[in-house]
């Protein structure tokens, strides 16, 4: 066969990241009409197994999903008093009813399970409180207004005391907007640029919805004080829904989910609920267009490749061409990206200029060989390449793969 009708298809596959918000709450109990937050709306409270839930879809499909975190209910001494804004009671606030060893044994189901469950930040009570009256939400209002500069600090402050407090790792990387209330490119001292003070580096919630001062760099994701804010796109559930049956489409790059949707009403059948999940998501990952992230770091990095990396074919030559773009953290200055090809039968890839890259075939129902190309490309050298060269060749051709 040509080697010009070997290659069939090529992309650069949409990474899809596990999001899962509300996590952290023990009572599942819906407060919103009597001055307490929405919590998760479960008719039950939440125990250590809806923990391992997460855990288990992790290790089920390789990934490490997204938990955001909610942890006013885990305060073992009340420091939340210091904040008023923080909860319902302001500064009479107890946490004493739940305080007890399922806070040790949730804790120990995360810290067993860092390779399979990332937190982010999502909020301390998740709304806010003005004067002790309910407003949505914690960081910003329904208008997309900040809420006092001074006060979200306050609100990260004893976010990262209460981690502390429950020996729950370091500051997240991470944040999901509580309510999904942002807004996106202010001025200095905006909530980018606060969220940067404390080493987050990405921020995802639906775009759709977002408040903006100016546009995204991109129509996924933008760039704000150095922080990548990646669009979330709507999710498949209802916040509310327990042990739902998936259904539709991931469009974006994020599955984006809240703690009921993977969770039973019985938590002795949450396993269930979680193999419905895996089921679903598992097509995602061998097709041609899309892959799960393995980490929230590579989603990220083949988030950004999506829009920094395009592909050609001429007379046998498989192009990948390279751009960027400024303004990205520090970490993601250097590329690490994956390109899937699909062939009409079994080939090689030979580099022209020596680029290092790793190639792994997929195992797919799809008609003839899907392959996925892995390249890291560091600053010091291969980042400057703009153009990599590889030669596509019958496997049988005796050429090395």
């Amino acid at each position: 066969m040509p080697a010009s009708d070997l290659l069939t298809a090529a992309a650069v596959p949409r990474p899809i990241q596990v999001v899962i918000d509300d996590v952290g709450w023990w009572s599942g109990k819906d407060g919103h009409t009597r001055n307490e937050p929405f919590r998760t709306g479960m008719p039950r409270n939440h125990v250590p197994e809806d923990y391992e839930a997460i855990a288990q879809l992790g290790r089920r499909l390789g990934i490490r999903p997204l938990a955001a975190m909610v942890l006013c209910e885990w305060d073992r001494d009340n420091i939340l008093r210091r904040e008023p804004t923080c909860t319902w009671q302001g500064e009479a606030w107890t946490n004493a009813c739940w305080r007890g060893p399922w806070l040790e044994q949730a804790a120990e189901v995360l810290g067993a399970n860092r390779n399979h469950i990332t937190l982010a930040v999502h909020g301390t009570g998740h709304e806010f409180w003005q004067d002790g009256i309910i407003e949505r939400a914690e960081w910003h209002d329904v208008h997309g207004r900040m809420r006092p500069a001074g006060t979200v600090r306050r609100h990260l402050d004893l976010f990262g005391d209460l981690l502390e407090q429950n020996g729950l790792g370091s500051f997240p990387e991470y944040l999901v907007p509580a309510a999904f209330l942002h807004r996106f490119g202010t001025d200095e001292d905006g909530f980018a640029s606060i969220a940067a003070e404390y080493g987050i580096e990405v921020i995802s919630t639906p775009f759709h919805t977002m408040h903006r001062d100016r546009e995204p760099e991109a129509p996924h994701f933008g760039i704000d004080h150095g922080v990548l804010t990646i669009d979330r796109g709507a999710d498949l559930c209802s916040w509310d829904a327990a042990a739902p049956e998936p259904q539709g489409a991931i469009t974006g790059v994020v599955c984006g989910m809240h703690w009921p949707n993977l969770l039973h009403l019985d938590p002795a059948h949450n396993a269930e609920v979680v193999e419905r999940w895996a089921r679903f998501l598992t097509p995602y990952d061998t097709a041609l267009d899309t892959v799960l992230s393995a980490t929230p770091e590579a989603w990220v990095r083949q988030a950004l490749a999506r829009e920094e990396v395009s592909l050609g074919l001429d007379a046998g030559v498989f192009r990948v061409h390279i751009h960027g773009h400024s303004g990205k953290p520090a970490r993601y200055s250097d590329m690490r990206f994956a390109v899937r090809v699909q062939t009409a039968e079994p080939v090689a890839f030979i580099s022209e200029d020596h680029a290092k890259f790793s190639v792994r075939r997929i195992d797919t129902p799809m008609p003839g060989c899907i392959y996925e190309l892995s390249f890291a490309l560091n600053n010091d050298g291969p980042a400057s390449r703009r153009e990599i060269r590889l030669n596509v060749t019958a496997q049988n051709s005796g050429a090395p793969r």
